[in-house]
């Protein structure tokens, strides 16, 4: 078969098949009794401790975004491209920057509140 006898698949297409294979792989909702309001539900009465449900522990890294003025982040790629000069890297990411930063944040408690009195002063 050549390319020509392929189908074309439009972007629409692409999305709906996607879907179905994430249809697929999700479970499906337990049966109809979770439905129901919990005063409608047999069993225990509603003054019971309800069963502790399953932590979920998310697997996938979280994406936060940050607004930089266009000095600031001019500034910032200078930096990035000295440190990677620096460290003989290519290059070195801003993301890279942000999660060094925020888990230095979360460790030093001094650091964590020169950063709150400097919220503190910009607002």
């Amino acid at each position: 078969m050549t390319r020509e006898d392929e189908p074309v698949s439009t972007a629409a297409d692409k999305i709906k098949a996607n879907a179905e294979r994430l249809r697929q792989k999700t479970p499906a909702k337990p049966a109809a009794a979770d439905e129901q309001p919990p005063a409608a539900r047999p069993g225990p009465s509603r003054t019971s401790a309800p069963a502790p449900a399953a932590a979920v522990v998310r697997q996938k890294n979280v994406r936060r975004t940050v607004d930089l003025s266009p000095s600031a982040h001019r500034a910032l790629d200078g930096w990035q491209s000295q440190v990677a000069e620096r460290l003989g890297l290519a290059r070195v990411t801003g993301q890279e920057v942000l999660a060094a930063l925020v888990d230095r944040l979360l460790a030093d408690d001094e650091l964590a509140e020169q950063i709150t009195q400097a919220i503190a002063a910009n607002r």
